[in-house]
């Protein structure tokens, strides 16, 4: 049935085949295809090619004979072939058992290798740690302290670290020093490391006895000779504690020995270069009686050095000045106030710390902060010690103001190199120098609480020595404490004071021109502003606040004090003038040292007061009468049943005012007469009691303005009361242009 299929589907594709081509699908499509024709055809043509077939197989029938025996002959070679080939395989059969027997010999020779190498390795690392070559003992035992001994003495330490290592096992778990060889070589190592340890131990010391010696530099001994052996101080602390101790304790005794000597000699040298600036008596108000000797006259205006900084602020400057040297110094007779000499053993001493605490911590590593109090201990102590015996008779409060100012700033210097061993020593520097400054602020406070004015010298109408003295002290105090600070306020222009005025109505026209009119310099100038705003001073705590404190009260005092001065004067006049001396002259010196603040703004509003009562009085001697004339006047005008200042009824009716013409007249006859040499002698009286060109400026423009407005004033009342008809003695009235004109003369001859 299969095949019936087969027939049916190659009888199908014949037929697709036979439909196919296109002629025969022309032939059936016009129905001109015979199928009987046409398979005698086909039949006709099929037998045609059998005959073409057979005709060429004849004719190649020799050549097909040959090709068979070709392939006879062929098939003979390659039979052999085969057979030699099998051949082949059998030999290679036997020689793959041989290969394969000496691969598994090559392979377990090249374990063998492997061990014994592995071996090898192992014995010879374990050899050269146990080993000590001769070069090694005898660069120990004899060679030359330098840096190939160090390696050695490194090497050697190795070998007796693995000797003695208990982490390092062979076979059977024996460590190094159970094996025979290790055993033996224990010994040697041992005996080679006591060796090195006592020649190290040798060296150091002989080292340290060097630092004792006069004249030496230890810098270059510590830099050439102990530091590059800093490997060799490790060794030691690992081998022998004991011996490392002592080394270290050796190197603290000599060194503190050193230094100690080094300080005591500078400073005992330093101690022949003092110049003493203040002594018991060198307070503010000193009495007239210390101040002479037997050779010389009191000079009441001479500065002392206890009080004028000068230039000793230079003290405060940088500190990468060079210290003092002593030798040099003494050589040069030479002196210095002792802030400068305790500043140059500040920077000795700054230098000295922290070169050892940088050397102790290389050198010694984590044992070296303990080093530092030994090294120290008794060269702090002596500075200590020395600066007490001085400030038991120190009297100079600068100099202590000064030595504070530089503990602080040493102490600043030291946190920025991050060394903080003298931090306590500041601190107790600094306990012992606050004190001190205290008592002798206290003393300087007592000095003019206590000043007896019977004591103090001849008391004439120029400005006091105490008032000199007052100033240079408290302007050098405050520019210590501004020294160093950012918001310093320091004052650069000459003071100026506003004209005070006392009158009432004035004429606005010519109050402006007397206004406008004096300057210290010749130009116009209204007023001047005072920087009331207290600077700003760097101070620590409550110790700065006791001396600003301290300040305060002198200031306080020294007011005082002036007032009992002025009351040795016999009239009010002459006590003004002495206060306003003293009182220019304490200014003065404020603003040549460029001190601004509340202290120099309270002085200058005390002048103030002194000045308007001084116009007052010098105006009274010579226009006394007009004078007291306005001021009723005006005062009667005021009342109510006039109408008051803010009422001109009373300019209205001023019939009802009880003004005497005949006083009118006579005041203005008079000042018609005298208003000139009224002038001229207030010109003099300026003149001949304020000694401060400045000064007697000011006052004279003062008195000068103030007069001519009383004398404006009094024209004012004259045209109020008789407004309707002035009477006859107006003619006589001055204009205040001419008096304007009058008081310009003097300031050009001025």
């Amino acid at each position: 049935m299969v095949s019936d299929e087969n027939e049916s589907e190659r009888l199908s594709s014949d037929l697709a085949l036979f439909l196919s081509n296109p002629t025969i699908q022309s032939c059936l499509a016009d129905g001109s295809l015979n199928l009987s024709s046409y398979s005698s055809t086909i039949e006709s043509e099929l037998k045609s090619l059998e005959d073409s077939c057979i005709s060429a197989y004849q004719e190649n029938a020799q050549l097909i004979q040959n090709l068979r025996e070709d392939m006879d002959t062929c098939d003979l070679i390659l039979a052999s072939l085969q057979e030699m080939l099998l051949g082949f395989q059998a030999d290679l059969g036997g020689l793959s058992g041989d290969i394969k027997s000496l691969q598994e010999q090559s392979r377990t020779l090249g374990y063998k290798l492997q061990n014994r190498k592995g071996a090898e390795d192992q014995l010879k690392n374990y050899l050269m740690r146990i080993i000590v070559p001769p070069s090694l003992a005898t660069m120990i035992c004899s060679g030359h302290m330098g840096q190939d001994f160090i390696l050695a003495v490194q090497e050697l330490e190795r070998k007796y670290q693995y000797v003695h290592s208990r982490d390092v096992l062979f076979s059977q778990g024996m460590r190094p020093d159970q094996t025979p060889s290790g055993n033996e070589m224990k010994q040697y190592i041992t005996q080679l490391r006591y060796k090195a340890i006592a020649r190290i131990r040798q060296y150091f010391l002989q080292t340290f006895s060097q630092l004792r010696k006069p004249k030496t530099n230890v810098r270059m001994i510590q830099i050439n000779s102990l530091l590059k052996y800093t490997p060799l101080m490790e060794f030691l602390l690992d081998a022998k504690v004991e011996i490392y101790n002592e080394v270290r304790n050796v190197y603290i005794e000599s060194m503190g020995i050193t230094l100690y000597a080094l300080f005591r000699t500078y400073a005992a040298q330093l101690a022949l270069l003092d110049n003493e600036i203040a002594s018991r008596n060198d307070v503010i108000a000193v009495e007239d009686s210390s101040l002479r000797d037997v050779w010389t006259r009191v000079n009441m205006s001479k500065r002392g050095d206890a009080f004028c900084l000068g230039s000793r602020w230079e003290a405060l400057e940088s500190s990468n000045d060079m210290p003092i040297l002593a030798h040099v110094a003494l050589s040069e007779k030479k002196q210095y106030p002792y802030e400068v000499i305790f500043k140059s053993v500040m920077m000795h001493l700054m230098d000295a710390v922290t070169n050892e605490y940088v050397f102790v911590r290389q050198f010694f590593q984590e044992h070296g902060a303990d080093a530092f109090k030994g090294i120290f201990g008794r060269t702090l102590s002596l500075i200590l010690e020395q600066l007490e015996n001085y400030l038991f008779n120190c009297y100079d409060c600068l100099g202590l103001l000064l030595m504070i100012k530089q503990t602080h700033a040493n102490k600043r210097m030291m946190r920025e190199r991050r060394v903080d061993s003298l931090d306590k020593f500041f601190d107790s520097v600094t306990n012992l120098l606050w004190p001190r400054l205290k008592t002798v602020m206290d003393k300087q406070l007592r000095s003019v609480r206590d000043g007896d004015v019977r004591k103090l010298g001849t008391i004439d109408l120029h400005a006091h020595y105490v008032s000199r003295r007052y100033a240079e002290f408290t302007c050098s105090i405050l520019l210590i404490l501004q020294k160093g600070t950012k918001n310093e306020s320091i004052s650069k222009k000459p003071y100026t004071v506003k004209v005070p005025t006392t009158s009432v109505r004035n004429d606005k026209r010519n109050d402006h021109n007397s206004r406008l009119y004096f300057t210290t310099n010749g130009s116009t100038s209204r007023r001047s502003s005072l920087d009331t705003s207290r600077q700003t001073v760097s101070h620590r705590g409550s110790a700065g606040d006791m001396l600003l404190n301290d300040l305060s009260t002198l200031q306080d005092e020294i007011i005082l004090l002036l007032q009992r001065l002025s009351e040795s004067h016999t009239t009010n006049k002459k006590k003004i003038v002495f206060l306003i001396n003293n009182l220019d002259q304490i200014i003065s010196i404020f603003q040549e040292r460029r001190v601004s603040g509340k202290e120099l703004n309270r002085f200058v509003e005390i002048l103030m007061q002194q000045r308007e009562l001084f116009v007052e009085e010098e105006l009274l001697q010579n226009f006394s009468k007009m004078i007291a004339f306005v001021q009723q006047t005006e005062q009667h005008m005021n009342r109510p049943e006039y109408g008051g200042s803010q009422s001109s009824r009373a300019a209205a009716e001023g019939h009802k005012l009880e003004v005497n013409p005949q006083v009118v007249e006579g005041l203005v006859r008079e000042f018609a007469s005298t208003w000139k040499q009224g002038i001229e002698q207030i010109n003099r009286n300026v003149l001949s009691f304020f000694a401060n060109f400045r000064n007697g400026m000011e006052v004279l423009k003062q008195v000068l303005t103030q007069l001519l407005l009383y004398y404006t004033r009094f024209q004012d009342i004259i045209r109020k009361v008789w407004r309707s008809k002035p009477p006859a003695f107006c003619k006589d009235l001055v204009s205040t242009s001419v008096i304007l004109a009058e008081i310009k003369k003097y300031a050009l001859v001025i």
